[in-house]
């Protein structure tokens, strides 16, 4: 056999035995795609549809177009990768030899890490991000209690899985495992978590587009988390066996601890103490806490200003913020502008308010006035990068730029062109 053949028989072999099973210890993984193959990678030639190790994914093969250099989508696809819990950095190479391209990547339960970016006709394009693929264990005894709804999301199911919105060209894939990088932990509700299904989004999975590659953003809220639930199902226990000094952590709950009833249970009671619990542990592991009070519910009364909902639990975070000394985002107040800048109808645009049949199998109206649609979740997460400039935790430094957005001069749904997910659910997240 040429030295050659044999070198890239090894490249092969070693890439495909890290890559199957989750026990798997990798570095590197580097893919080739077009009908061209490649001596440095593995060549993705064709359609091949994910089994164990890598391919295409979600019956999504079948929209995959192979050119001699670049494969393109020609309607969204999915392309997953079978590999162990961590962090990675992720490298793709985008553009046509012979059209202009539109290039849009999200990663795992769509969050997203590229997008609309264009390139000319010859162009070439490398975009890098990080991304945290995560599990439920925590040590050999413990394990985040997951909801059902939650295993059969991409963020729990043990691969890493690329969504390549329709026009993207992609040439070459690179993962690297990353050993140490610093990371920003998110805990929260439904308007923070990752949702894994359209049309329902929120600001955790839209911020990652505006962090460079030297921050990862790992997010374990959860939809209808209180700060009591949160621990309770053990998952500010898994933030806690991850966190390190240095790290920092967005904490972000209320619509769900104001309905908790029972003796001790109120904002300055068990709201509270569970704010200074959750900054102590932060603390004690060398990180950095950021409080952020709840979003807004759209709800106008008849002069067009907003109706509070949270009662007390702005102001008692607000008050743990200031008495411990932590770095404090107040969006609700935030909210508040942006949804009365928008008034009572515009803002509709911003939710998940859609009429019966606007997707497939939707026989019902949607009518949601606490969960965004892509939009206003961009807008929320543009909300939040403000509040990061404004504040001098140092989390700030990783920002791509430091964002000129103020909640008094939102943007407007009609420029909006980033393209929706196909995998749909009208069901909507557990909390209101």
């Amino acid at each position: 056999m040429h030295i050659k053949q044999i070198r890239f028989f090894l490249i092969i072999l070693i890439i495909s035995n890290s890559t199957f099973g989750q026990n798997a210890s990798i570095k590197e993984l580097h893919y080739y795609f077009g009908t061209k193959e490649s001596n440095n990678a593995v060549s993705v030639s064709h359609a091949k549809v994910f089994k164990e190790n890598y391919g295409f994914d979600f019956q999504t093969s079948s929209f995959v177009k192979m050119k001699k250099h670049y494969m393109l989508a020609t309607e969204t696809v999915y392309f997953s990768i079978a590999i162990p819990d961590g962090n990675y950095k992720v490298t793709i190479k985008l553009g046509s030899e012979t059209a202009s391209t539109i290039n849009t990547i999200k990663a795992e339960s769509r969050r997203a890490m590229v997008c609309e970016e264009q390139t000319n006709a010859g162009e070439v394009i490398s975009k890098t991000f990080a991304i945290d693929v995560k599990n439920a264990k925590i040590n050999n005894t413990e394990t985040v209690n997951l909801k059902d709804r939650e295993r059969l999301a991409l963020n729990w199911d043990e691969k890493l899985t690329l969504e390549f919105a329709k026009g993207t060209a992609v040439r070459e894939l690179i993962i690297t495992k990353i050993d140490a990088i610093k990371t920003l932990f998110l805990a929260g509700d439904s308007t923070v978590t990752d949702q894994d299904l359209s049309p329902w989004a929120s600001w955790g999975q839209f911020i990652t587009q505006y962090f460079n590659d030297e921050i990862v953003v790992a997010n374990y809220a959860s939809s209808g988390a209180s700060l009591a639930s949160f621990k309770g199902r053990k998952r500010w226990a898994k933030v806690l066996s991850l966190i390190k000094k240095g790290d920092y952590v967005m904490i972000e709950f209320g619509h769900n601890d104001e309905k908790r009833k029972g003796e001790g249970i109120g904002p300055w009671q068990s709201y509270s103490n569970l704010l200074k619990e959750y900054v102590k542990g932060a603390r004690e592991k060398g990180a950095i806490p950021i409080l952020i009070t709840p979003t807004q519910r759209r709800w106008f009364d008849k002069n067009g200003k907003l109706n509070d909902t949270h009662g007390d639990y702005p102001a008692a975070m607000r008050k743990v913020a200031k008495d411990l000394n932590v770095a404090l985002i107040d969006l609700t107040k935030m909210t508040t502008v942006l949804y009365e800048s928008w008034g009572d109808e515009i803002s509709r645009n911003a939710f998940v308010q859609y009429p019966a049949q606007t997707f497939p199998g939707q026989n019902k109206a949607l009518e949601d006035n606490t969960h965004f649609n892509d939009f206003g979740a961009n807008e929320i997460a543009l909300c939040v990068v403000d509040g990061i400039g404004k504040n001098t935790t140092g989390l700030e430094k990783y920002l791509k730029k430091i964002s000129n957005y103020t909640p008094d001069k939102p943007n407007n749904i009609k420029n909006w062109t980033f393209p929706m997910s196909p995998r749909f659910e009208a069901i909507k997240p557990d909390g209101n």
